[in-house]
């Protein structure tokens, strides 16, 4: 549905298959939730929701109603207007931007991803979890729990008044004293030296600090620490994750050049040899890393076919990748697409055989046999230097360019880049920009070469399972790219800029988070897990629905799909529902001064901004800079001194840094302590 007027109200005819029972229950239920919009009472939904499911179980068929009740209560949470029209239809209105009030934005949007967190923070495996790390056991004969490793306020407070008082150039080292930070990099196993917590576990729990919900997502994720050596027990400054990058980000891609438009205009104008070999390579390289045996084996193409591409043999691919599509979604297991150690001599090519990359295959390799042939025809008619001008003229051309950028752009995507998916300060440092020193130290050579160490030798699993043996591409990062959690006011990436001398670089290069545009405003952030799971159901007992897994590879955000599909099955606007409203500002961090040229695969060796030599010395450079750039004035406010002296670690803990769980309903019996 493009093109929806936001200010508008929107009627919602769910395709209930209930009869009017269903239809009397949805809209019973709308105005019941409708009462509850104006308190502030988020706490009052539930039982609203409650007490129709009740009904809904009572009904034929409740599946599609259950579905859209919990829809609807998403909706209400988020402060969406409804109505009931004079016809009897129930309406929705999104809520206004508050852009005057930019506190008031901010307000909105925190609260709106409180509800998910909550949720969360209310299951019972979560608040054992938390209930665990709180708990005081005896290491190295002294008690400890996950609270040791907060910090006390006053004590900071206090010491950073009496440095204020020092001449300026004895304050940097004095701050040493009292604030001596440094990064620890977190895996499965790794235990802390001063708790014996594991330090998954310890990022874990200061991650449900944040106001967003913590979900896991598929592929690489390295997440750290920035902990303070200067106390005991060295406390937890702040907490960062790198991992895989969103694919498809139009303000990103814009910027680093993979938009087609801009490839386009600049083929036309400076076309080369150097840009026709570049296309060439590409479409050579992307079909020799396909496993094409089984294709040859069933007579789907013959090894000639590679060479001289036929219309017919690329029409026959896409018809087999099709049918194969369609045998995945009806057969799939999701433990068939988990590589793990057997007795399998080839579990890559076991893995390629499967329905979902023979699907994958077959209709990426008629895309480069389409490419290929494009290719052919334009060099057999101009020569070296001109055929790609004139490819670009044409719309075959034009798509071959597509293909091409897109290919590219998938062989670095997941392995040259990756998202600060976690990023910020705990109390008390945040008060005192502890953000600002974690996110630069995201981009620090101590993270770089890390990244490199663990993910250089790693087989890459979707490019292993394309050709059906082991593909390894090396892990150098290149570029970071993030967003912020409000698209209003300020951010802790605002004005991070720095100078790549200090980091042993070229003078006049910088370090920077620039500002890229801002998000398109989709997303599943304020559909509760109640909703997904509701469609999800729904989407299986429909025949003709398209079974979505959970499984990597099968395709981007299936959490996306699933709504998506669910909400197409209750024949409700899909765009206009999962356009959240809520802009988030897309930041880049470049890493060498040739990302375009690299990223495309035109350079194949990165020219990095910063000296990678010395990794511990960089993270101390940068800490240095925060300290002068940042620490030094911050600490002259009496309001952030006072703020710090409010997060003590006397009983009861009221700490900034402490995870805070919700209540629950008495009935709740799994919470009770083991």
């Amino acid at each position: 549905m493009a093109g929806f007027d936001e200010t508008r109200w929107m009627d919602l005819r769910p395709s209930l298959g209930s009869g009017e029972a269903g239809q009397r229950a949805f809209v019973d239920h709308a105005k019941r939730l409708s009462r509850v919009i104006p308190s502030d009472a988020t706490d009052a939904f539930q039982p609203v929701l409650n007490d129709s499911l009740i009904w809904a179980a009572t009904i034929e068929r409740p599946q599609a109603l259950r579905a859209a009740l919990h829809l609807l209560t998403d909706l209400a949470r988020q402060r969406w207007a409804i109505r009931i029209s004079d016809s009897g239809i129930v309406q929705v209105k999104r809520p206004q931007k508050v852009l005057i009030d930019v506190q008031q934005e901010k307000r909105r949007i925190r609260e709106q991803e409180l509800i998910r967190r909550n949720e969360q923070l209310r299951e019972p495996a979560v608040r054992r979890f938390i209930r665990k790390m709180e708990k005081s056991v005896v290491y190295q004969s002294r008690p400890v729990s996950v609270l040791s490793l907060l910090r006390d306020g006053r004590d900071l407070a206090l010491s950073l008044k009496e440095i204020r008082g020092l001449p300026l150039e004895e304050m940097v080292t004095a701050i040493r004293k009292v604030l001596d930070p440094y990064l620890q990099f977190v895996d499965e196993v790794s235990i802390c030296q001063h708790t014996g917590l594991r330090l998954q576990d310890i990022w874990r729990y200061f991650r449900h600090t944040w106001s967003n919900q913590y979900t896991s997502t598929p592929g690489r994720w390295m997440a750290f620490l920035v902990r303070d050596r200067a106390r005991k027990f060295h406390p937890i400054i702040g907490i960062g994750a790198l991992g895989s990058p969103v694919i498809q980000i139009r303000e990103r891609d814009r910027w680093i050049g993979w938009e087609a438009g801009s490839f386009l205009r600049s083929a036309t104008e400076m076309p080369s040899v150097e840009l026709g070999a570049w296309i060439k390579k590409i479409i050579d390289s992307a079909i020799d890393e396909l496993f094409i045996d089984d294709f040859l084996e069933e007579l789907l193409l013959h090894q000639r076919d590679l060479n001289e591409p036929s219309t017919g043999v690329i029409s026959r691919l896409r018809s087999y990748g099709e049918k194969q599509r369609r045998l995945h979604h009806q057969f799939v297991q999701q433990h068939e697409h988990k590589v793990v150690d057997t007795e399998d001599k080839n579990p890559w090519e076991t893995r390629a055989r499967t329905h979902l990359f023979r699907s994958k295959r077959a209709l990426a390799l008629a895309e480069m046999l389409r490419a290929r042939r494009t290719m052919c025809k334009f060099l057999s008619n101009y020569s070296a230097s001109e055929w790609v001008s004139k490819m670009v003229e044409t719309s075959e051309g034009v798509r071959l360019v597509k293909t091409i950028l897109k290919k590219a752009k998938s062989d670095r995507v997941g392995i040259a880049m990756a998202d600060i998916t976690v990023c910020g300060a705990v109390e008390p440092y945040r008060e005192i920009l502890g953000g600002k020193l974690v996110s630069m130290l995201a981009a620090s050579p101590e993270v770089i070469v890390t990244y490199r160490d663990r993910y250089g030798t790693q087989e890459s699993e979707i490019a292993s399972a394309m050709a059906g043996r082991p593909i390894e591409r090396p892990a150098n990062l290149v570029f970071l790219g993030t967003t912020s959690l409000y698209g209003v006011g300020s951010s802790q990436y605002n004005r991070l800029r720095i100078p790549a001398e200090l980091l042993c670089g070229h003078l006049g290069e910088y370090l920077e988070f620039r500002q890229l545009g801002k998000s398109n405003a989709y997303g599943t952030s304020h559909f509760s897990s109640g909703t997904v799971e509701a469609l999800v159901s729904l989407i299986q007992q429909t025949n003709n629905g398209q079974r979505v897994n959970s499984i990597f590879g099968e395709g981007v955000s299936p959490k996306m799909r699933k709504i998506r599909e669910g909400l197409g099955v209750l024949g409700l606007p899909e765009d206009a529902l999962l356009k959240h409203g809520r802009q988030r500002i897309v930041y880049g961090i470049k890493l060498i001064r040739n990302l375009k040229e690299f990223l495309l695969g035109l350079d194949a060796v990165p020219e990095y901004l910063i000296d990678l030599k010395n990794p511990a010395g960089g993270t101390e450079a940068i800490v240095k800079w925060w300290t002068e750039r940042w620490l030094l004035k911050r600490i002259r406010s009496d309001q952030v001194l006072a703020h710090l002296d409010q997060q003590l670690l006397v009983r009861p803990i009221r700490h900034g840094a402490r995870v805070v769980l919700p209540e629950v309903e008495s009935t709740h019996v799994e919470d009770m302590d083991e």
